[in-house]
């Protein structure tokens, strides 16, 4: 009763700090700079902050008050900050602040909310660039399965496996099993190993899926295939008859058709996108047993953005979509 009631009221005081802190920014941009940025509007901020700071303490001083106006400012839905301040700390926020668009910022922000992850776990995820992976796997899911968006992402980094040049399917299997936690942290929340070489006996013949995992807020099997090359178009085939099966012999009453995970060494985008995956429940996604440097990252994966969206946009226009 003791700790419960303690962690109750941190989280009070921290959601009334930060309500708090979105109020004044407000407040100041609204009432005092009118919504302007002139240089008489910085000295008033330098001005304000030394008379809050003297009264008040360091929480008010010119770089903390400068970010409750950038936070009032990119987060003007005062329903959202309520919502948001009771799992994000102030801490949280000032990760979220420099973050470009405010779709990016919701999302992680969404992210920290119901995952519970500290602000160090956060910066990770940023880091790893969770929102833009997510993002380009989402291009490639259709409207007949629009509740498992934000379930994959593209690429998958998988850098902690520790592979060297040359290895096998079996080998990038049994890296993953032995780091099957660091793997399904990877996945993403709600992911939940069931079964390596799933044995399926199809017209008397043994066919193995690599791994089987469930995800508990899908309530649905997601089969994965581990390829070590680029995609082909036999790949398809190959998860379509897994999934097929999986649905008639496995499949639990009120669980949804099972969806797959195709993940090889380098996609085929266009032969993607002509076999139509989404319409089937696959994803197709790259994974990476080595990671560029963070600006090459952040290039290539602003670069895989760029080529899906134009996908995207040409079978629009072409009335394919």
């Amino acid at each position: 009763m003791i700790e419960d009631t303690q962690q109750n009221w941190v989280k009070q005081a921290n959601s009334t700090l930060t309500m708090l802190f979105w109020k004044i920014g407000k407040q100041i941009n609204e009432n005092i700079l009118q919504n302007q940025r002139a240089d008489y509007g910085k000295q008033i901020v330098v001005t304000l902050s030394k008379q809050l700071a003297d009264k008040y303490g360091r929480n008010f001083e010119e770089r903390n008050l400068r970010r409750m106006l950038q936070f009032a400012v990119q987060f003007t839905d005062e329903e959202i900050v309520v919502t948001l301040s009771r799992q994000l700390s102030w801490s949280h926020f000032l990760v979220l602040i420099p973050l470009k668009s405010i779709d990016e910022k919701l999302f992680y922000a969404r992210k920290v909310a119901d995952e519970l992850l500290g602000v160090r776990e956060l910066r990770n995820q940023i880091a790893t660039k969770t929102f833009e992976r997510m993002h380009i796997a989402n291009l490639q899911i259709s409207d007949n399965h629009p509740n498992i968006h934000n379930t994959f992402k593209d690429p998958y980094f998988l850098d902690f496996l520790g592979l060297q040049n040359t290895y096998l399917e079996r080998d990038l299997e049994a890296a993953i099993l032995r780091e099957l936690e660091t793997f399904v942290l990877e996945l993403g929340k709600g992911f939940a190993f069931v079964e390596r070489q799933k044995r399926m006996i199809i017209d008397g013949e043994d066919f193995y899926l690599d791994l089987l995992f469930y995800h508990r807020s899908l309530k649905r099997l997601v089969a994965i295939e581990l390829k070590l090359g680029k995609f082909t178009a036999k790949h398809k085939g190959q998860m379509e008859l897994y999934l097929k099966w999986l649905d008639k012999y496995e499949k639990k009453q009120g669980e949804l058709p099972p969806v797959g995970l195709i993940l090889c060494a380098e996609s085929s985008r266009e032969q993607i996108e002509l076999l139509e995956m989404h319409k089937e429940g696959i994803v197709v996604a790259e994974y990476w047993t080595e990671l560029p440097p963070k600006k090459q990252l952040e290039q290539k994966i602003h670069n895989l953005i760029i080529e899906a969206r134009e996908r995207i946009e040409i079978k629009r226009l072409s009335g394919t979509l």
